[in-house]
């Protein structure tokens, strides 16, 4: 059977415990939100289909576990990653920290280098501890795109999804912009259907 969609983007989401990883998966898969949400164990991940330049692209977000505990299987999963999105929570000091970390360890784990943003989680908080002049410093010194979320409100939520989505599908749009669609693998593979990354 062949795939509904044009591309397949496979997103990671990654940060310290509790900064709002799976609350953010939630907000933009299926537009809920508790604060009751139970810490991942392992990975998780959701499905959402969007529009990018006509073309539907399908979304599979992994949403890992911060815990050090988890790492090895965290880890493991980078190599099959597409893109990362670098969360911390804007009032938690050693999230912000620790993004560094978090980068050091996709680049040790990943063949190529991945497209990546940075989120500062949580803005809606009254008690914010990490400005927003520190996120875009980072963001900057990185070379990144920041931005400012909310998973309780929703606010950029879906902008961060679709901008990230739309900078991993751009190469394949120019690369395949007089042919037929097609399925595209990282192996060099490829049969006819639609494009996509596998």
């Amino acid at each position: 059977m062949a795939p509904t969609y044009d591309y397949l983007v496979k997103m990671m989401l990654i940060g310290d415990s509790n900064v709002g990883k799976t609350s953010i998966l939630m907000k933009f898969a299926d537009d809920t939100y508790t604060d009751n949400n139970i810490s991942t164990i392992g990975i998780d991940f959701k499905l959402r289909d969007i529009e990018i330049d006509g073309k539907k692209c399908r979304l599979q977000i992994l949403d890992t576990a911060g815990q050090e505990r988890f790492r090895t299987i965290t880890t493991s999963h980078y190599r099959n990653a597409m893109s990362v999105m670098l969360v911390y929570d804007v009032t938690n000091v050693e999230s912000f920290e620790n993004i560094r970390m978090w980068i050091d360890n996709v680049n040790k784990n990943t063949p190529i280098k991945l497209p990546m943003c940075l989120v500062a989680n949580k803005i809606d908080v009254k008690h914010r501890v990490v400005s927003t002049e520190a996120g875009k410093e980072l963001a900057n010194e990185i070379g990144i795109e920041y931005y400012e979320v909310s998973a309780k409100t929703g606010h950029m939520i879906d902008d961060v999804f679709h901008n990230l989505a739309a900078i991993v599908c751009a190469p394949i749009k120019i690369m395949y912009a007089d042919q037929e669609p097609l399925i595209v693998n990282i192996s060099g593979k490829q049969k006819q259907s639609c494009c996509t990354l596998l």
